[in-house]
Order: C-alpha cells, then sequence, then structure tokens
C-alpha cells in the first residue's frame, strides 16, 4: 500500500477514536465510529486476496448493523426524554438497545458470530488492530452508558461471552480464531464489571491491548498462522517461542504472569458486590480458556516438528522485523503482576 494512503487511513483510525472519547453528544461519538469502520475497511482488502475481500465485506456488514442501531437508539431518547447526551441516555429501551448494538461493534457473545470468520480472514497487523484499537471507542460508550443498563442485561452479556469464548477456542487449529475467541472471553470479562467498578474495566483493556498485541507480534515475527507452524517454531526462534508461550500463560491469567491482575481484581470486586455465584462461573470459565492457551503452549514448545534438523548448529535466517515494540510488550505482559498495588493506586 502506497505509504502516503496509510498514513492517511492511520491517522484516521487514530481521528475516529478521538472523536468518540471526546464527544458528549451522540451524533459526533456515532460520527467517530463511522470513521474508525471506513478507516479499517481499506487495511482489511489490502491484500487482494479473496478471504480478505470477504472478511471486509462481513465487517462491514456488521459494523454498519451496529451503527444505525446506535443512531436508532440515540433518536428514540431524544424523542422520549428530548436529550441528546451520552450520559443522559436514562430511558431503558434506549440504553439497552444501544448496549446490545455496542456489544455488536466489540463481538461479545451472543453477538460474537462474525468475529472468528473476519479476523481468520485477515493479515496478522491488521488482526491486532481490529482486537486492539477498534474496541477503544465503544468501550468508552459502555463504560458511560452502563450505569443507566439494567446490571441483569450486562451480567447476562458477560457471562456468555467468557463461556462461548472458552467453549469456542478449544478445537481451533487456526491462531488467529483462537486468539478471536480470546478476544470474545477478554471482553466479558471487562463488560461484567463496568457497571460495579469502571476502572477496573479501563485495567483490564490496558493489559489485554498489551498481552495480545504481545501474542500477535510473536506469532507475526514467526510467520505462524496455525498450530501445524507453530510446531515448527522452536527450532527456529526457541527464545521467541519461550515468551509467546509464557505471553499466552498471561492471557490465560495465570499466576505470576500480569495476566492474573485484571482477573485476580475484577473477582474480588465481584465478591464485594455480593455475587460469588457470578464470581465463580467466571472463575471457571477462565479455565476453559486457560485449555485452549495450555494447548498452544504444548504445540509451540514440547511438539517437535517432523521437519527439525539434526545438525548441532541449525541454521536459521535473521529477522528484518523490528523488535522493539514486542520486546516492551513482552516486559509488560510478563513482569507487571508485582507492582499491582501501585497500579491500582494510580487507576483508582
Amino acid at each position: 500500500m502506497n505509504p502516503y494512503v496509510l498514513t492517511i487511513l492511520l491517522s484516521s483510525l487514530g481521528l475516529g477514536t478521538t472523536l468518540t472519547f471526546a464527544s458528549s453528544h451522540w451524533l459526533l461519538a456515532w460520527m467517530g465510529l463511522e470513521v474508525n469502520t471506513l478507516a479499517i475497511i481499506p487495511l482489511m482488502a489490502q491484500q487482494h486476496h479473496p478471504r480478505a475481500v470477504e472478511a471486509a465485506t462481513k465487517y462491514f456488514l456488521t459494523q454498519a448493523t451496529a451503527a444505525a442501531m446506535i443512531l436508532f437508539a440515540a433518536t428514540t431518547n431524544a424523542w422520549l426524554i428530548g436529550e441528546w447526551s451520552i450520559n443522559d441516555m436514562s430511558h431503558p429501551i434506549a440504553s439497552s438497545m444501544t448496549i446490545a448494538a455496542l456489544a455488536l461493534k466489540i463481538g461479545l457473545a451472543p453477538m460474537h458470530f462474525w468475529l472468528p470468520e473476519v479476523l481468520q480472514g485477515l493479515d496478522l497487523v491488521t488482526g491486532l488492530i481490529l482486537s486492539t484499537w477498534q474496541k477503544l471507542a465503544p468501550l468508552a460508550l459502555i463504560i458511560q452508558v452502563a450505569p443507566t443498563v439494567n446490571p441483569v442485561m450486562l451480567t447476562l452479556l458477560g457471562l456468555l461471552s467468557t463461556l462461548i469464548g472458552g467453549w469456542g477456542g478449544l478445537n481451533q487449529i487456526q491462531a488467529r480464531k483462537i486468539l478471536a475467541y480470546s478476544s470474545i472471553a477478554h471482553m466479558g470479562w471487562m463488560i461484567i464489571i463496568s457497571q460495579y467498578a469502571p476502572h477496573l474495566t479501563l485495567l483490564a483493556l490496558g493489559m489485554y491491548v498489551f498481552m495480545t498485541s504481545t501474542a500477535f507480534l510473536s506469532l507475526k515475527m514467526a510467520s505462524a498462522t496455525n498450530i501445524m507452524t507453530i510446531t515448527a517454531m522452536w527450532s527456529k526462534a526457541p527464545i521467541l517461542v519461550s515468551t509467546t508461550a509464557l505471553a499466552l500463560l498471561s492471557l490465560g491469567g495465570l499466576p505470576p504472569l500480569t495476566g492474573f491482575m485484571a482477573k485476580w481484581l475484577i473477582l474480588q470486586e465481584m465478591a464485594k458486590q455480593q455475587l460469588p455465584l457470578t464470581a465463580t462461573i467466571m472463575a471457571l470459565a477462565a479455565l476453559l480458556s486457560l485449555y485452549f492457551y495450555l494447548r498452544l503452549c504444548y504445540a509451540m514448545a514440547l511438539t517437535i516438528s517432523p521437519s527439525t534438523t539434526n545438525a548441532t548448529a541449525p541454521w536459521r535466517t535473521r529477522t528484518t522485523q523490528s523488535t522493539i515494540i514486542l520486546a516492551l510488550f513482552t516486559v509488560i505482559t510478563l513482569g507487571l503482576l508485582p507492582v499491582t498495588p501501585a497500579i491500582v493506586t494510580l487507576v483508582i
């Protein structure tokens, strides 16, 4: 892609998210979401491959449906109570419709069906943008609308997302689909706590962005997109395999890695809110997700590829990709748990 066009598209992505962050009026927020959607579609279809075009088309149709629902909900709210402000979404019909539309935008269950199929058709860098940056603006709106929504609806969305995100990834062999179901499960953790402690939603989102970025960039570095190619990673880059396996375990929420921080604090807050059964189901659902991360780690670090060379010093090609960002994200993904008290103090 032409670097000038790429710069314009990436700038538009940033502009759309910033517009939504800075808006207090539903029309401006809707405009930011639309700029975001229209900016990423050319990035999705840049490979000129039928699978990429199919993914871009599915994404466009899904996002257009969600945007129309948001506009309809905002208009309904303005008609019923005479207010366009995001913080005044007080009518239950309008607020429920808005949460459903935003859940469709970020791929929450049961509106998650488009996300694995779309992510599977994209290259790893565009998939990384879709899994991280594109979730920021809708989640900002969800946090603002959550206090006016029926708590049962948000709890059901969160429970369904964590359970379906765990179940859906169990029998997958494609790394991008596994990361898509991982995204669905993590979004469930964020949405279920947004009504009680929005600062924990932001903390979980930040940790998720760092961990998912590490996973995507590691797979890109190794040019691995499915379990068969992942098994050949050890003979090519053993250090990368070690850090990637730990990053996946961090995504699963295994102590003493960073991913345990958000799950621990969310479960603690749910226990404070007198929701022991919900917290127990969420903890058990995390075990489902942990299983397919362990499956990837097993294929990556404990399975020897049949094509492994018998030479004592196997020939390895030197990568020309920049590793600075991956190294920074890996350190954050693996080592932030000991500074949890300081992070909680800063966030709260």
